[in-house]
């Protein structure tokens, strides 16, 4: 969790009762920024290609998305063999309550920071109410579940917590060609997937595992084995089974992409190239990925966005 997630959801009941926080737009706007720097240099570095009213609205997107994800990422794993279900239920409140806080954005009466700047956001741009509750209803799935026994189950997760975000995003870049929704949707998808392989050792601390059960089957790779981060050859077939279905998004999103769209959705393609190059690093590194996090330099993920933001160049009416 973040230290500014956690310092916000100790007492959530104290700040959402409380009169509206002084400070301007501006200073909720900054307050959101510093959080997706802090939290992101992936989509920091991608924002910083958007005009300024954009990269404020993706910048108030990020945060809160953050915000609710981090409500989930924390350790629910069982203690001396019982859940904590006190804990659990603590958390699915604090759900409830951005699920209030976001009617509260579209009613124009927001009390956070984070709130503040995502009401001006969805002033400025179409974004969907409902694209935006069902990214929590994603994050609540991490409350109730630890394992997904098909590619199908995992797919709605993924949809949720991942392709409407993509969703969102596109409505505050721009775009002409309805395809920019399904080149979203699938983006999101390989996104997610890429986030799940880098993370496999950690959520297997929290037990969890985002890995289908029926590929393990298939591939005679056993959830202890996965929790004990056994790292054997079933390990690395199965891995490279996950990555190629990944890869296969990635495909997808850029054979959807129309050229008219190319511009607008600069900042999109900057991310499709630093995910899909942290998915290339991962295989680089034999799936290796229970000894550290598998990360890319920055000037790396740099040097990525630029090039995106050289493609459009050549970009033509």
């Amino acid at each position: 969790m973040s230290e500014e997630a956690g310092r916000f959801q100790e007492q959530p009941a104290a700040v959402f009762s409380s009169p509206p926080q002084a400070g301007s737009l501006a200073d909720a706007y900054a307050y959101c920024r510093d959080i997706t720097q802090r939290s992101s240099s992936n989509f920091y570095s991608a924002f910083r290609l958007l005009t300024r009213e954009r990269h404020n609205a993706l910048c108030a997107l990020y945060a809160f998305c953050r915000f609710v994800d981090d409500i989930a990422d924390q350790d629910l794993s069982p203690v001396d063999g019982k859940q904590p279900q006190n804990r659990k239920e603590r958390l699915a409140q604090l759900l409830d309550t951005w699920r209030e806080e976001l009617s509260c954005c579209y009613e124009g009466i927001p009390r956070h920071p984070i709130s503040r700047a995502l009401a001006d956001a969805v002033r400025r741009f179409p974004i969907q109410q409902e694209h935006l509750a069902g990214i929590i209803d994603g994050v609540a799935m991490d409350l109730s579940r630890t394992r997904y026994r098909t590619f199908s189950e995992l797919y709605e997760y993924c949809y949720r917590v991942a392709s409407l975000v993509g969703l969102v995003c596109i409505e505050v870049f721009g775009y002409q060609s309805p395809q920019a929704r399904d080149y979203a949707v699938n983006l999101g998808i390989a996104f997610q997937l890429t986030n799940i392989l880098r993370d496999v050792g950690e959520d297997a601390g929290r037990d969890r595992i985002y890995l289908p059960l029926a590929d393990l089957d298939r591939f005679a790779y056993s959830e202890q084995e996965l929790l004990s981060h056994q790292y054997n050859t079933a390990f690395l077939k199965l891995m490279t089974f996950e990555s190629q279905r990944a890869q296969e998004y990635y495909s997808r999103a850029v054979s959807l992409l129309d050229r008219h769209d190319r511009r607008s959705l600069i900042a999109a393609e900057a991310m499709r190239l630093i995910y899909h190059g942290l998915l290339k690093r991962i295989a680089s590194q034999q799936f290796n990925v229970f000894q550290r996090r598998v990360t890319l330099p920055t000037p790396f993920k740099v040097g990525l966005a630029l090039a995106a933001w050289g493609r459009s160049l050549f970009v033509f009416p």
